[in-house]
């Protein structure tokens, strides 16, 4: 299994640093040419939840024996009987331009959100069992353009988000404690699902810890929309956590261009207000911590054959704005993003504390009920 896990790495890094190249030689525009679709956003029937009742539906569930949620690094494995039920909704995984969203049975888009699932999921399978859903993702392409059909591909990939985690909710045991999770425009869709079926109802005191990584949460105005407060404490449960990776010097202007023209959910512009900071290596809020204290990052071997957990490598520490700088940048190869965004490993750079810590919130959950 971690052969393949690596080959599929192995591919997502050549497009990673392919991506990066256009960029730095030619600008935005010839990646919204390449990646943008051409086409007319075309609608599609809702997703029902009971469609979700089907094993097909799930890249990752407790009774898919051998699922990719399930992978870990020599030295870990999974927990025997967990106590939580995780809802984890992977990053985009389909950068094709043919359509705005991803078909749910595209072999390609599958294979790559699957090795998402190891390289991230798989940090939280010793506190819970893992459900990820197939969903109709929007294109990559979606995220470089202002269009309106941009939205519609967006808001269709939410409506699968919002059917399966109504299913989950209805197959996982009323007594379960639920850990939330994603990552990218994973975690833009958890944002919205916090608001619309979570937040003020009664699930909402289930809900153990929520990880919105790789996606940017304004603290003056979209915190309180979500109804979980930021993280302030290593042990604390009901809280949310967020954080955005680069290395130094940094350069976030393509992320803080975009979000300070954006609206807040509270209806208040952005503009120049601070992101949620949290700092994985101590779980709690705009802090600082040294390699020392950084658990494992996961590494691929130099020939991509095994997967390897090197601890005291990478440091972190919440800079200006609320990104999270992780000093001079690491030597996981070169397939970083532009301005050295780290944004493909925000989970695996932590990967280890980030287990440690869904383990930690869980038992504060319990002892707190």
């Amino acid at each position: 299994m971690a052969r393949k896990f690596l080959y599929v790495f192995a591919a997502l890094i050549a497009l990673v640093i392919a991506g990066a190249l256009a960029y730095r030689l030619y600008g935005v525009e010839i990646l919204r040419m390449a990646l943008v679709p051409s086409e007319a956003f075309r609608a599609q029937p809702r997703v029902d939840a009971q469609r979700y009742e089907a094993r097909a539906m799930w890249i990752a569930r407790p009774d898919i024996a051998g699922n990719p949620a399930l992978w870990t690094p020599a030295g870990y494995t999974p927990a025997t009987a967990p106590r939580a039920a995780v809802f984890f909704i992977h990053p985009t995984s389909y950068i094709g331009r043919d359509h705005w969203n991803a078909a749910l049975d595209d072999a390609e888009t599958n294979a790559r959100a699957a090795i998402f699932l190891r390289g991230q999921a798989s940090a939280f399978n010793a506190a819970g069992e893992i459900w990820a859903p197939r969903y109709r993702q929007a294109t990559f392409g979606a995220f470089l353009t202002s269009v309106a059909d941009a939205n519609r591909a967006l808001d269709l990939a939410y409506g699968d988000v919002a059917a399966a985690f109504a299913a989950f909710v209805a197959q996982v045991d009323p007594k379960r404690p639920i850990i939330l999770a994603g990552h990218s425009q994973g975690a833009l869709h958890l944002t919205r699902l916090l608001r619309e079926q979570i937040a003020g109802k009664p699930i909402a005191r289930r809900i153990v810890a929520a990880y919105v990584v790789g996606w940017p949460v304004s603290e003056a105005h979209d915190l309180a929309a979500l109804g979980l407060p930021q993280c302030t404490r290593p042990d604390q449960a009901r809280c949310l956590l967020s954080w955005e990776s680069f290395a130094e010097p940094a350069d976030p202007r393509q992320i803080t261009d975009i979000y300070d023209a954006t609206t807040g959910f509270d209806g208040a512009p952005r503009k120049g207000s601070d992101m949620v900071c949290t700092n994985p290596l101590t779980g709690t809020a705009d802090a600082a911590a040294p390699a020392s204290a950084n658990q494992g990052t996961l590494y691929p071997s130099a020939d991509l054959s095994s997967a390897t957990i090197a601890a005291g490598t990478v440091p972190a520490r919440c800079g200006p704005r609320g990104f999270l700088l992780i000093g001079t940048p690491p030597d996981l190869g070169s397939y970083v993003l532009p301005g050295n965004n780290y944004h493909v490993y925000d989970y695996s750079l932590f990967w280890a504390n980030v287990r440690a810590d869904a383990q930690r919130r869980l038992a504060a959950f319990g002892a707190s009920r």
